[in-house]
Parts: C-alpha cells; sequence; structure tokens
C-alpha cells in the first residue's frame, strides 16, 4: 500500500474520531469530503467529483461505496478493506445503494451524522440522500465534525506541512529569478508549479494566483497571460504541497520604481502582519487575529481597500480550495492552539489609486509565540 502514515497513525485517528461520534452520541458518520476519508484512512483519489462515500460506525467499522475506477486507488492508498461499488448506469442512484449497505450494516433507526458542507457533497445528491435516509433514526449535520479533529497536527503531519514550506520557498526564488520588465506571466508561473513538482511536491488543491497590472488587485486566479511592463505591480499567492498539506504564501512585487502608495501600502501590510503574530498564540481565538488584522487597518483608512478575512487554517486538502474551514474572520470563537498550521494574509487592493500590496506566509503554532514556516523574510519586494 501507498500509505504517507504509519498504521498507528491513523488507529490514533479512528480513536479520536469515535470518540468524538460518542459525545455528539452518534452511531454513524457519512463521510463525504475528500480530506476527511484521506485523513482517517489514507484513501487518495480525486474520484470525490462523482459520488462516493465513507461509512464510520460508532464502533470503528469502516466501509466506502466508491465506483470501479476507484476500487484499485482505494486499495492501494488506504488502510480500508470493505470497499463497495456502486454501479454506472442510466438514471443511476447511489444513494439507493448507500441505504441499501447501510441496513447491511446494521444502522437502521441510528443516528447518523452526514457530511454536507463538502465539495464532494452536491445539492443533488443531498437531496437524494435525505430522501433514502428518511426510514432511518436522526439525520445530523455533522460537516465540522472531522474538520476540528484535523486542526492540530501531529508531528508526522508537521513533517509534511513543513515540506510544503520549503517548497513554497522555492517557488519564490524561481519566480524572483525570472521577475523583471518585459518577463512573461507564464514563464513566471510555469517556474513557479516545476520548483514544487520538481522537488517531489504536489499539484496545489487550488491554482496560483498570479496577475499583473489591474490584475494584480485580484486574489483569484483567472486565464489570460501578459508581459509585465517597465514599471509594474505582480501579485503571487501559491502553496508548497507535499502528501496533499499545504504551506500558503502571498507577496506582490513592485517592478520598475515604487509608487509612495506602493511604500504606504507595505508599510501597513508589515504592521499589520507583526501586530497579528502577537495573538496568534494559545490562549486567542480566531476572531481575535480578524480583530488586531481590521483595528489597525482602519486606523490607516484602509478599511475599504481591506478584506473581511485574514487568513485560514491550512492542511491536507483537494481540490478546489486548499482552505479549510476554519477562517480569520469577524466573532470566529475557534481557540488557537499549539499544532496548527494558519496562513495569515495582508492584502490591500486599492482601486483607486490602482496600487496592490500583499503579504502572507503560513505559520506553526506553539505554546508561546508561532513559528513562521518561511525562510524568506517580510521585505518589501522591488525588481
Amino acid at each position: 500500500m501507498a500509505l504517507h502514515f504509519e498504521k498507528t497513525e491513523f488507529a490514533n485517528r479512528l480513536i479520536r474520531l469515535t470518540d468524538g461520534m460518542k459525545e455528539e452520541k452518534l452511531d454513524a458518520v457519512l463521510l463525504f469530503a475528500q480530506e476527511s476519508m484521506y485523513w482517517l484512512t489514507g484513501y487518495d483519489t480525486f474520484g470525490y467529483c462523482f459520488f462516493q462515500t465513507l461509512v464510520v460506525k460508532a464502533d470503528g467499522t469502516m466501509a466506502l461505496l466508491t465506483r470501479s475506477a476507484d476500487l484499485r486507488q482505494a486499495r492501494h492508498t488506504s488502510i480500508l478493506d470493505d470497499i463497495q461499488i456502486w454501479v454506472d448506469r442510466v438514471n443511476a442512484d447511489p444513494t439507493v445503494d448507500l441505504k441499501n449497505m447501510l441496513v447491511e450494516m446494521d444502522l437502521l433507526g441510528a443516528r447518523i451524522g452526514v457530511e454536507y458542507d463538502t465539495h464532494g457533497m452536491t445539492g443533488r445528491v443531498a437531496r437524494q440522500l435525505d430522501t433514502q435516509l428518511t426510514t432511518f433514526g436522526q439525520i445530523i449535520d455533522a460537516s465540522y465534525l472531522v474538520s476540528r479533529l484535523r486542526l492540530v497536527k501531529s508531528n508526522a503531519e508537521i513533517v509534511y506541512v513543513e515540506k510544503a514550506a520549503a517548497l513554497a520557498d522555492d517557488a519564490l526564488d524561481a519566480a524572483l529569478a525570472l521577475t523583471k520588465p518585459g518577463a512573461d506571466e507564464a514563464e513566471i508561473l510555469a517556474a513557479m508549479q516545476g520548483a514544487v513538482l520538481a522537488g517531489g511536491g504536489d499539484y496545489a488543491a487550488n491554482e496560483f494566483i498570479v496577475g499583473s497590472a489591474q490584475d494584480a488587485l485580484l486574489c483569484r486566479y483567472k486565464a489570460g497571460r501578459r508581459k509585465l511592463d517597465t514599471n509594474d505591480q505582480l501579485t503571487l499567492e501559491w502553496a508548497g504541497a507535499y502528501a496533499h498539506y499545504h504551506a500558503a504564501m502571498m507577496r506582490t512585487i513592485v517592478i520598475g520604481e515604487p509608487s509612495y502608495r506602493h511604500r504606504e501600502l507595505y508599510n501597513a501590510c508589515l504592521e499589520t502582519m507583526q501586530a497579528t503574530e502577537t495573538v496568534l498564540t494559545p490562549g486567542k481565538v480566531f476572531g481575535d487575529v480578524f480583530d488586531m488584522h481590521a483595528k489597525i487597518m482602519d486606523e490607516r483608512g484602509l478599511a475599504r481597500h481591506r478584506l473581511n478575512a485574514c487568513g485560514y487554517s491550512l492542511g491536507a486538502r483537494f481540490s478546489p480550495s486548499w482552505m479549510e474551514h476554519q477562517m480569520f474572520h469577524v466573532g470566529n470563537p475557534q481557540p488557537i492552539e499549539p499544532g496548527m498550521s494558519l496562513f495569515l494574509h495582508m492584502i490591500i487592493m486599492d482601486s483607486d489609486s490602482g496600487a496592490a500590496m500583499t503579504l502572507g506566509q503560513t505559520y506553526l503554532t506553539t505554546d508561546g509565540a508561532p513559528r513562521a514556516l518561511s525562510r524568506h523574510p517580510l521585505d518589501f519586494l522591488n525588481v
């Protein structure tokens, strides 16, 4: 089997999950999030674009329902023994197969949790699933049960996060080596992605962001490439990925002569980043980090130019996003604990002046101050 962790690691995770299920009084959970399946069993696939689910009973029994295309994938990459197949056919409804499987697992009348909030659960599947489960007991939204367990990383996971961070640094080195007037965004992007793959990493769970001139004010990927002008700005957001674990970074590089506004926005980003680091500690909550971010930005008249979130938890994630559920936004009560891998980003997009500025890097929380995982300083980048 192609496992990234020892079987004892998976056994410990299963114990944590079943303990959580007992607290919620759940007889079983239906996992639809690919990262949940990966975390719990090692199962590694993009087959979640079709119907599949992992059933976990309170006694630790597990069974996967998937398509024939993923049968060997599950056998090769996971610890699962019970793998059942639903058949591709006209008007197929695999929730019927799931219902029959749940009956065979003696779960009729049970209290069942379902991961609804995930990319592996479409609205159509949710409606079909709810229809099939009406004859069962109580159906509970358990979308965040495994997600919360995944927040604090084990020592083995931290090794992969650190490898991902090193690959993210390599990608920035590759970008800086090419960034200059006349450089092609396509070549910069190719070099960054190539650095991650050549270093033994994976495709990230979402596209790298690359945008210059007005596109530097965007914080999403878009199609289309251009060449850099003599005086320009280039915003990059990317992640190193190793065994699906991510470490994200973000920078805006100024090409040519920086404007006063670029310098001003950079100083605000740096000050805010340093201030948020002071509350990225145990005893604080995610909302405290955002509040610090908003306070400093707003005091500098940047309320209209900042975002309503300043980062999120990172871990093993699958397309279409490397972001985990837990984000730094107003009122988030999630406690900060040692062993979390958290991405802080300071993003200022000034549409009035056309100037963009960003700073972002991944941290590992500790018993005290957080540890930045990048070897790159938070310097003003000007080429």
